[in-house]
């Protein structure tokens, strides 16, 4: 946290569910250590799975119990007075929208938290909360964290963009790197002291699926962007955080670094973005390897001359 903060990044993201908790005690002990300025960092955390994965039913989903609970034990494990933002760490069908929402205004009322927002859910299920929000003059969800990555695209492009163009919806992506593929770092197989080697358990999915054909298609569109990234002066991780930049939905990419040197690695990316945006060749070549580009409906509306709906 602190090489991070050193390189100007100031936003840090947690959960009740990593490590068991534990995630936000250690970043609770940092903060106070560094004795950091509260109001010069963004702090985030996200409620739904509980601190454990053998819950009851009280001590996880988004019950108004739950979630004010919830967000109490997380702020006391944090040892802070308040968040930034707090985030639905997942949608909760069982629980009526109206309860869900406002039991997270109950939180901002009493300065738990400015903002609250939503992860992983669908375009529908955010718009609903947003008008229940708009009927009961309310606060509404204002930021969504979703997973957006060369290789996952469609929700992030396509479901939303009604919600970023018409409600001014943020983001905060996870996964840029869709657990390290696109660092380029599996092209040849599973390197020793990688997350995949280490974690075999938790990546047990992910690596089965990479030996399948659509597996291995995609880890031949890294090869080839691994080619592109060297030709432009750049590594195929700071290409991959670079791209996601481009689209200008993106308000905020979280990065995954488990070691500093990543972390310093990984803000060189900023610059990378700065000449991409000059590249157009460079960006085409790069769509033109992924073919993944998804295409908005078909539209029989009013259309400008760059092709975007009006």
């Amino acid at each position: 946290m602190k090489q991070a903060f050193d390189l100007g990044i100031n936003m840090f993201d947690n959960a009740e569910g990593y490590a068991a908790g534990q995630s936000e005690v250690e970043m609770g002990r940092v903060i106070k250590e560094l004795g950091w300025d509260r109001r010069d960092i963004i702090i985030s955390t996200k409620i739904f799975f509980g601190t454990a994965r053998k819950e009851t039913q009280n001590t996880r989903g988004l019950s108004r119990k739950h979630i004010i609970e919830g967000a109490h034990a997380s702020l006391e494990r944090l040892g802070l007075d308040y968040v930034d933002v707090i985030f639905a760490h997942r949608p909760d069908t069982t629980v009526p929208m109206e309860e869900i929402v406002r039991a997270f205004n109950w939180l901002i009322d009493n300065n738990k938290a400015f903002y609250w927002g939503t992860s992983e859910w669908t375009a529908g299920q955010i718009q609903h909360a947003k008008e229940v929000a708009r009927r009961l003059n309310l606060v509404g969800p204002t930021a969504e964290q979703p997973h957006y990555s060369m290789l996952h695209r469609e929700r992030f492009e396509v479901e939303y963009a009604h919600l970023f163009k018409r409600e001014g919806l943020g983001s905060t992506i996870w996964s840029p790197l869709d657990s390290g593929i696109l660092t380029g770092k599996y092209n040849d197989g599973i390197p020793e002291g990688s997350r995949f080697a280490t974690n075999k358990e938790f990546f047990s999915n992910t690596v089965s699926e990479l030996q399948k054909p659509e597996g291995q298609a995609k880890l031949e569109k890294v090869r080839k962007l691994t080619d592109v990234a060297e030709k432009f002066g750049t590594t195929m991780t700071n290409l991959a955080l670079a791209w996601t930049l481009l689209n200008t939905n993106v308000s905020t990419c979280i990065l995954g670094a488990t070691k500093p040197e990543q972390l310093a690695e990984n803000i060189k990316a900023l610059e990378v973005y700065k000449k991409l945006v000059k590249a157009p060749e460079v960006i085409a070549e790069i769509e033109k390897i992924l073919d993944n580009k998804p295409t908005l409906p078909d539209s029989y509306g009013r259309i400008s001359a760059t092709g975007e709906l009006i």
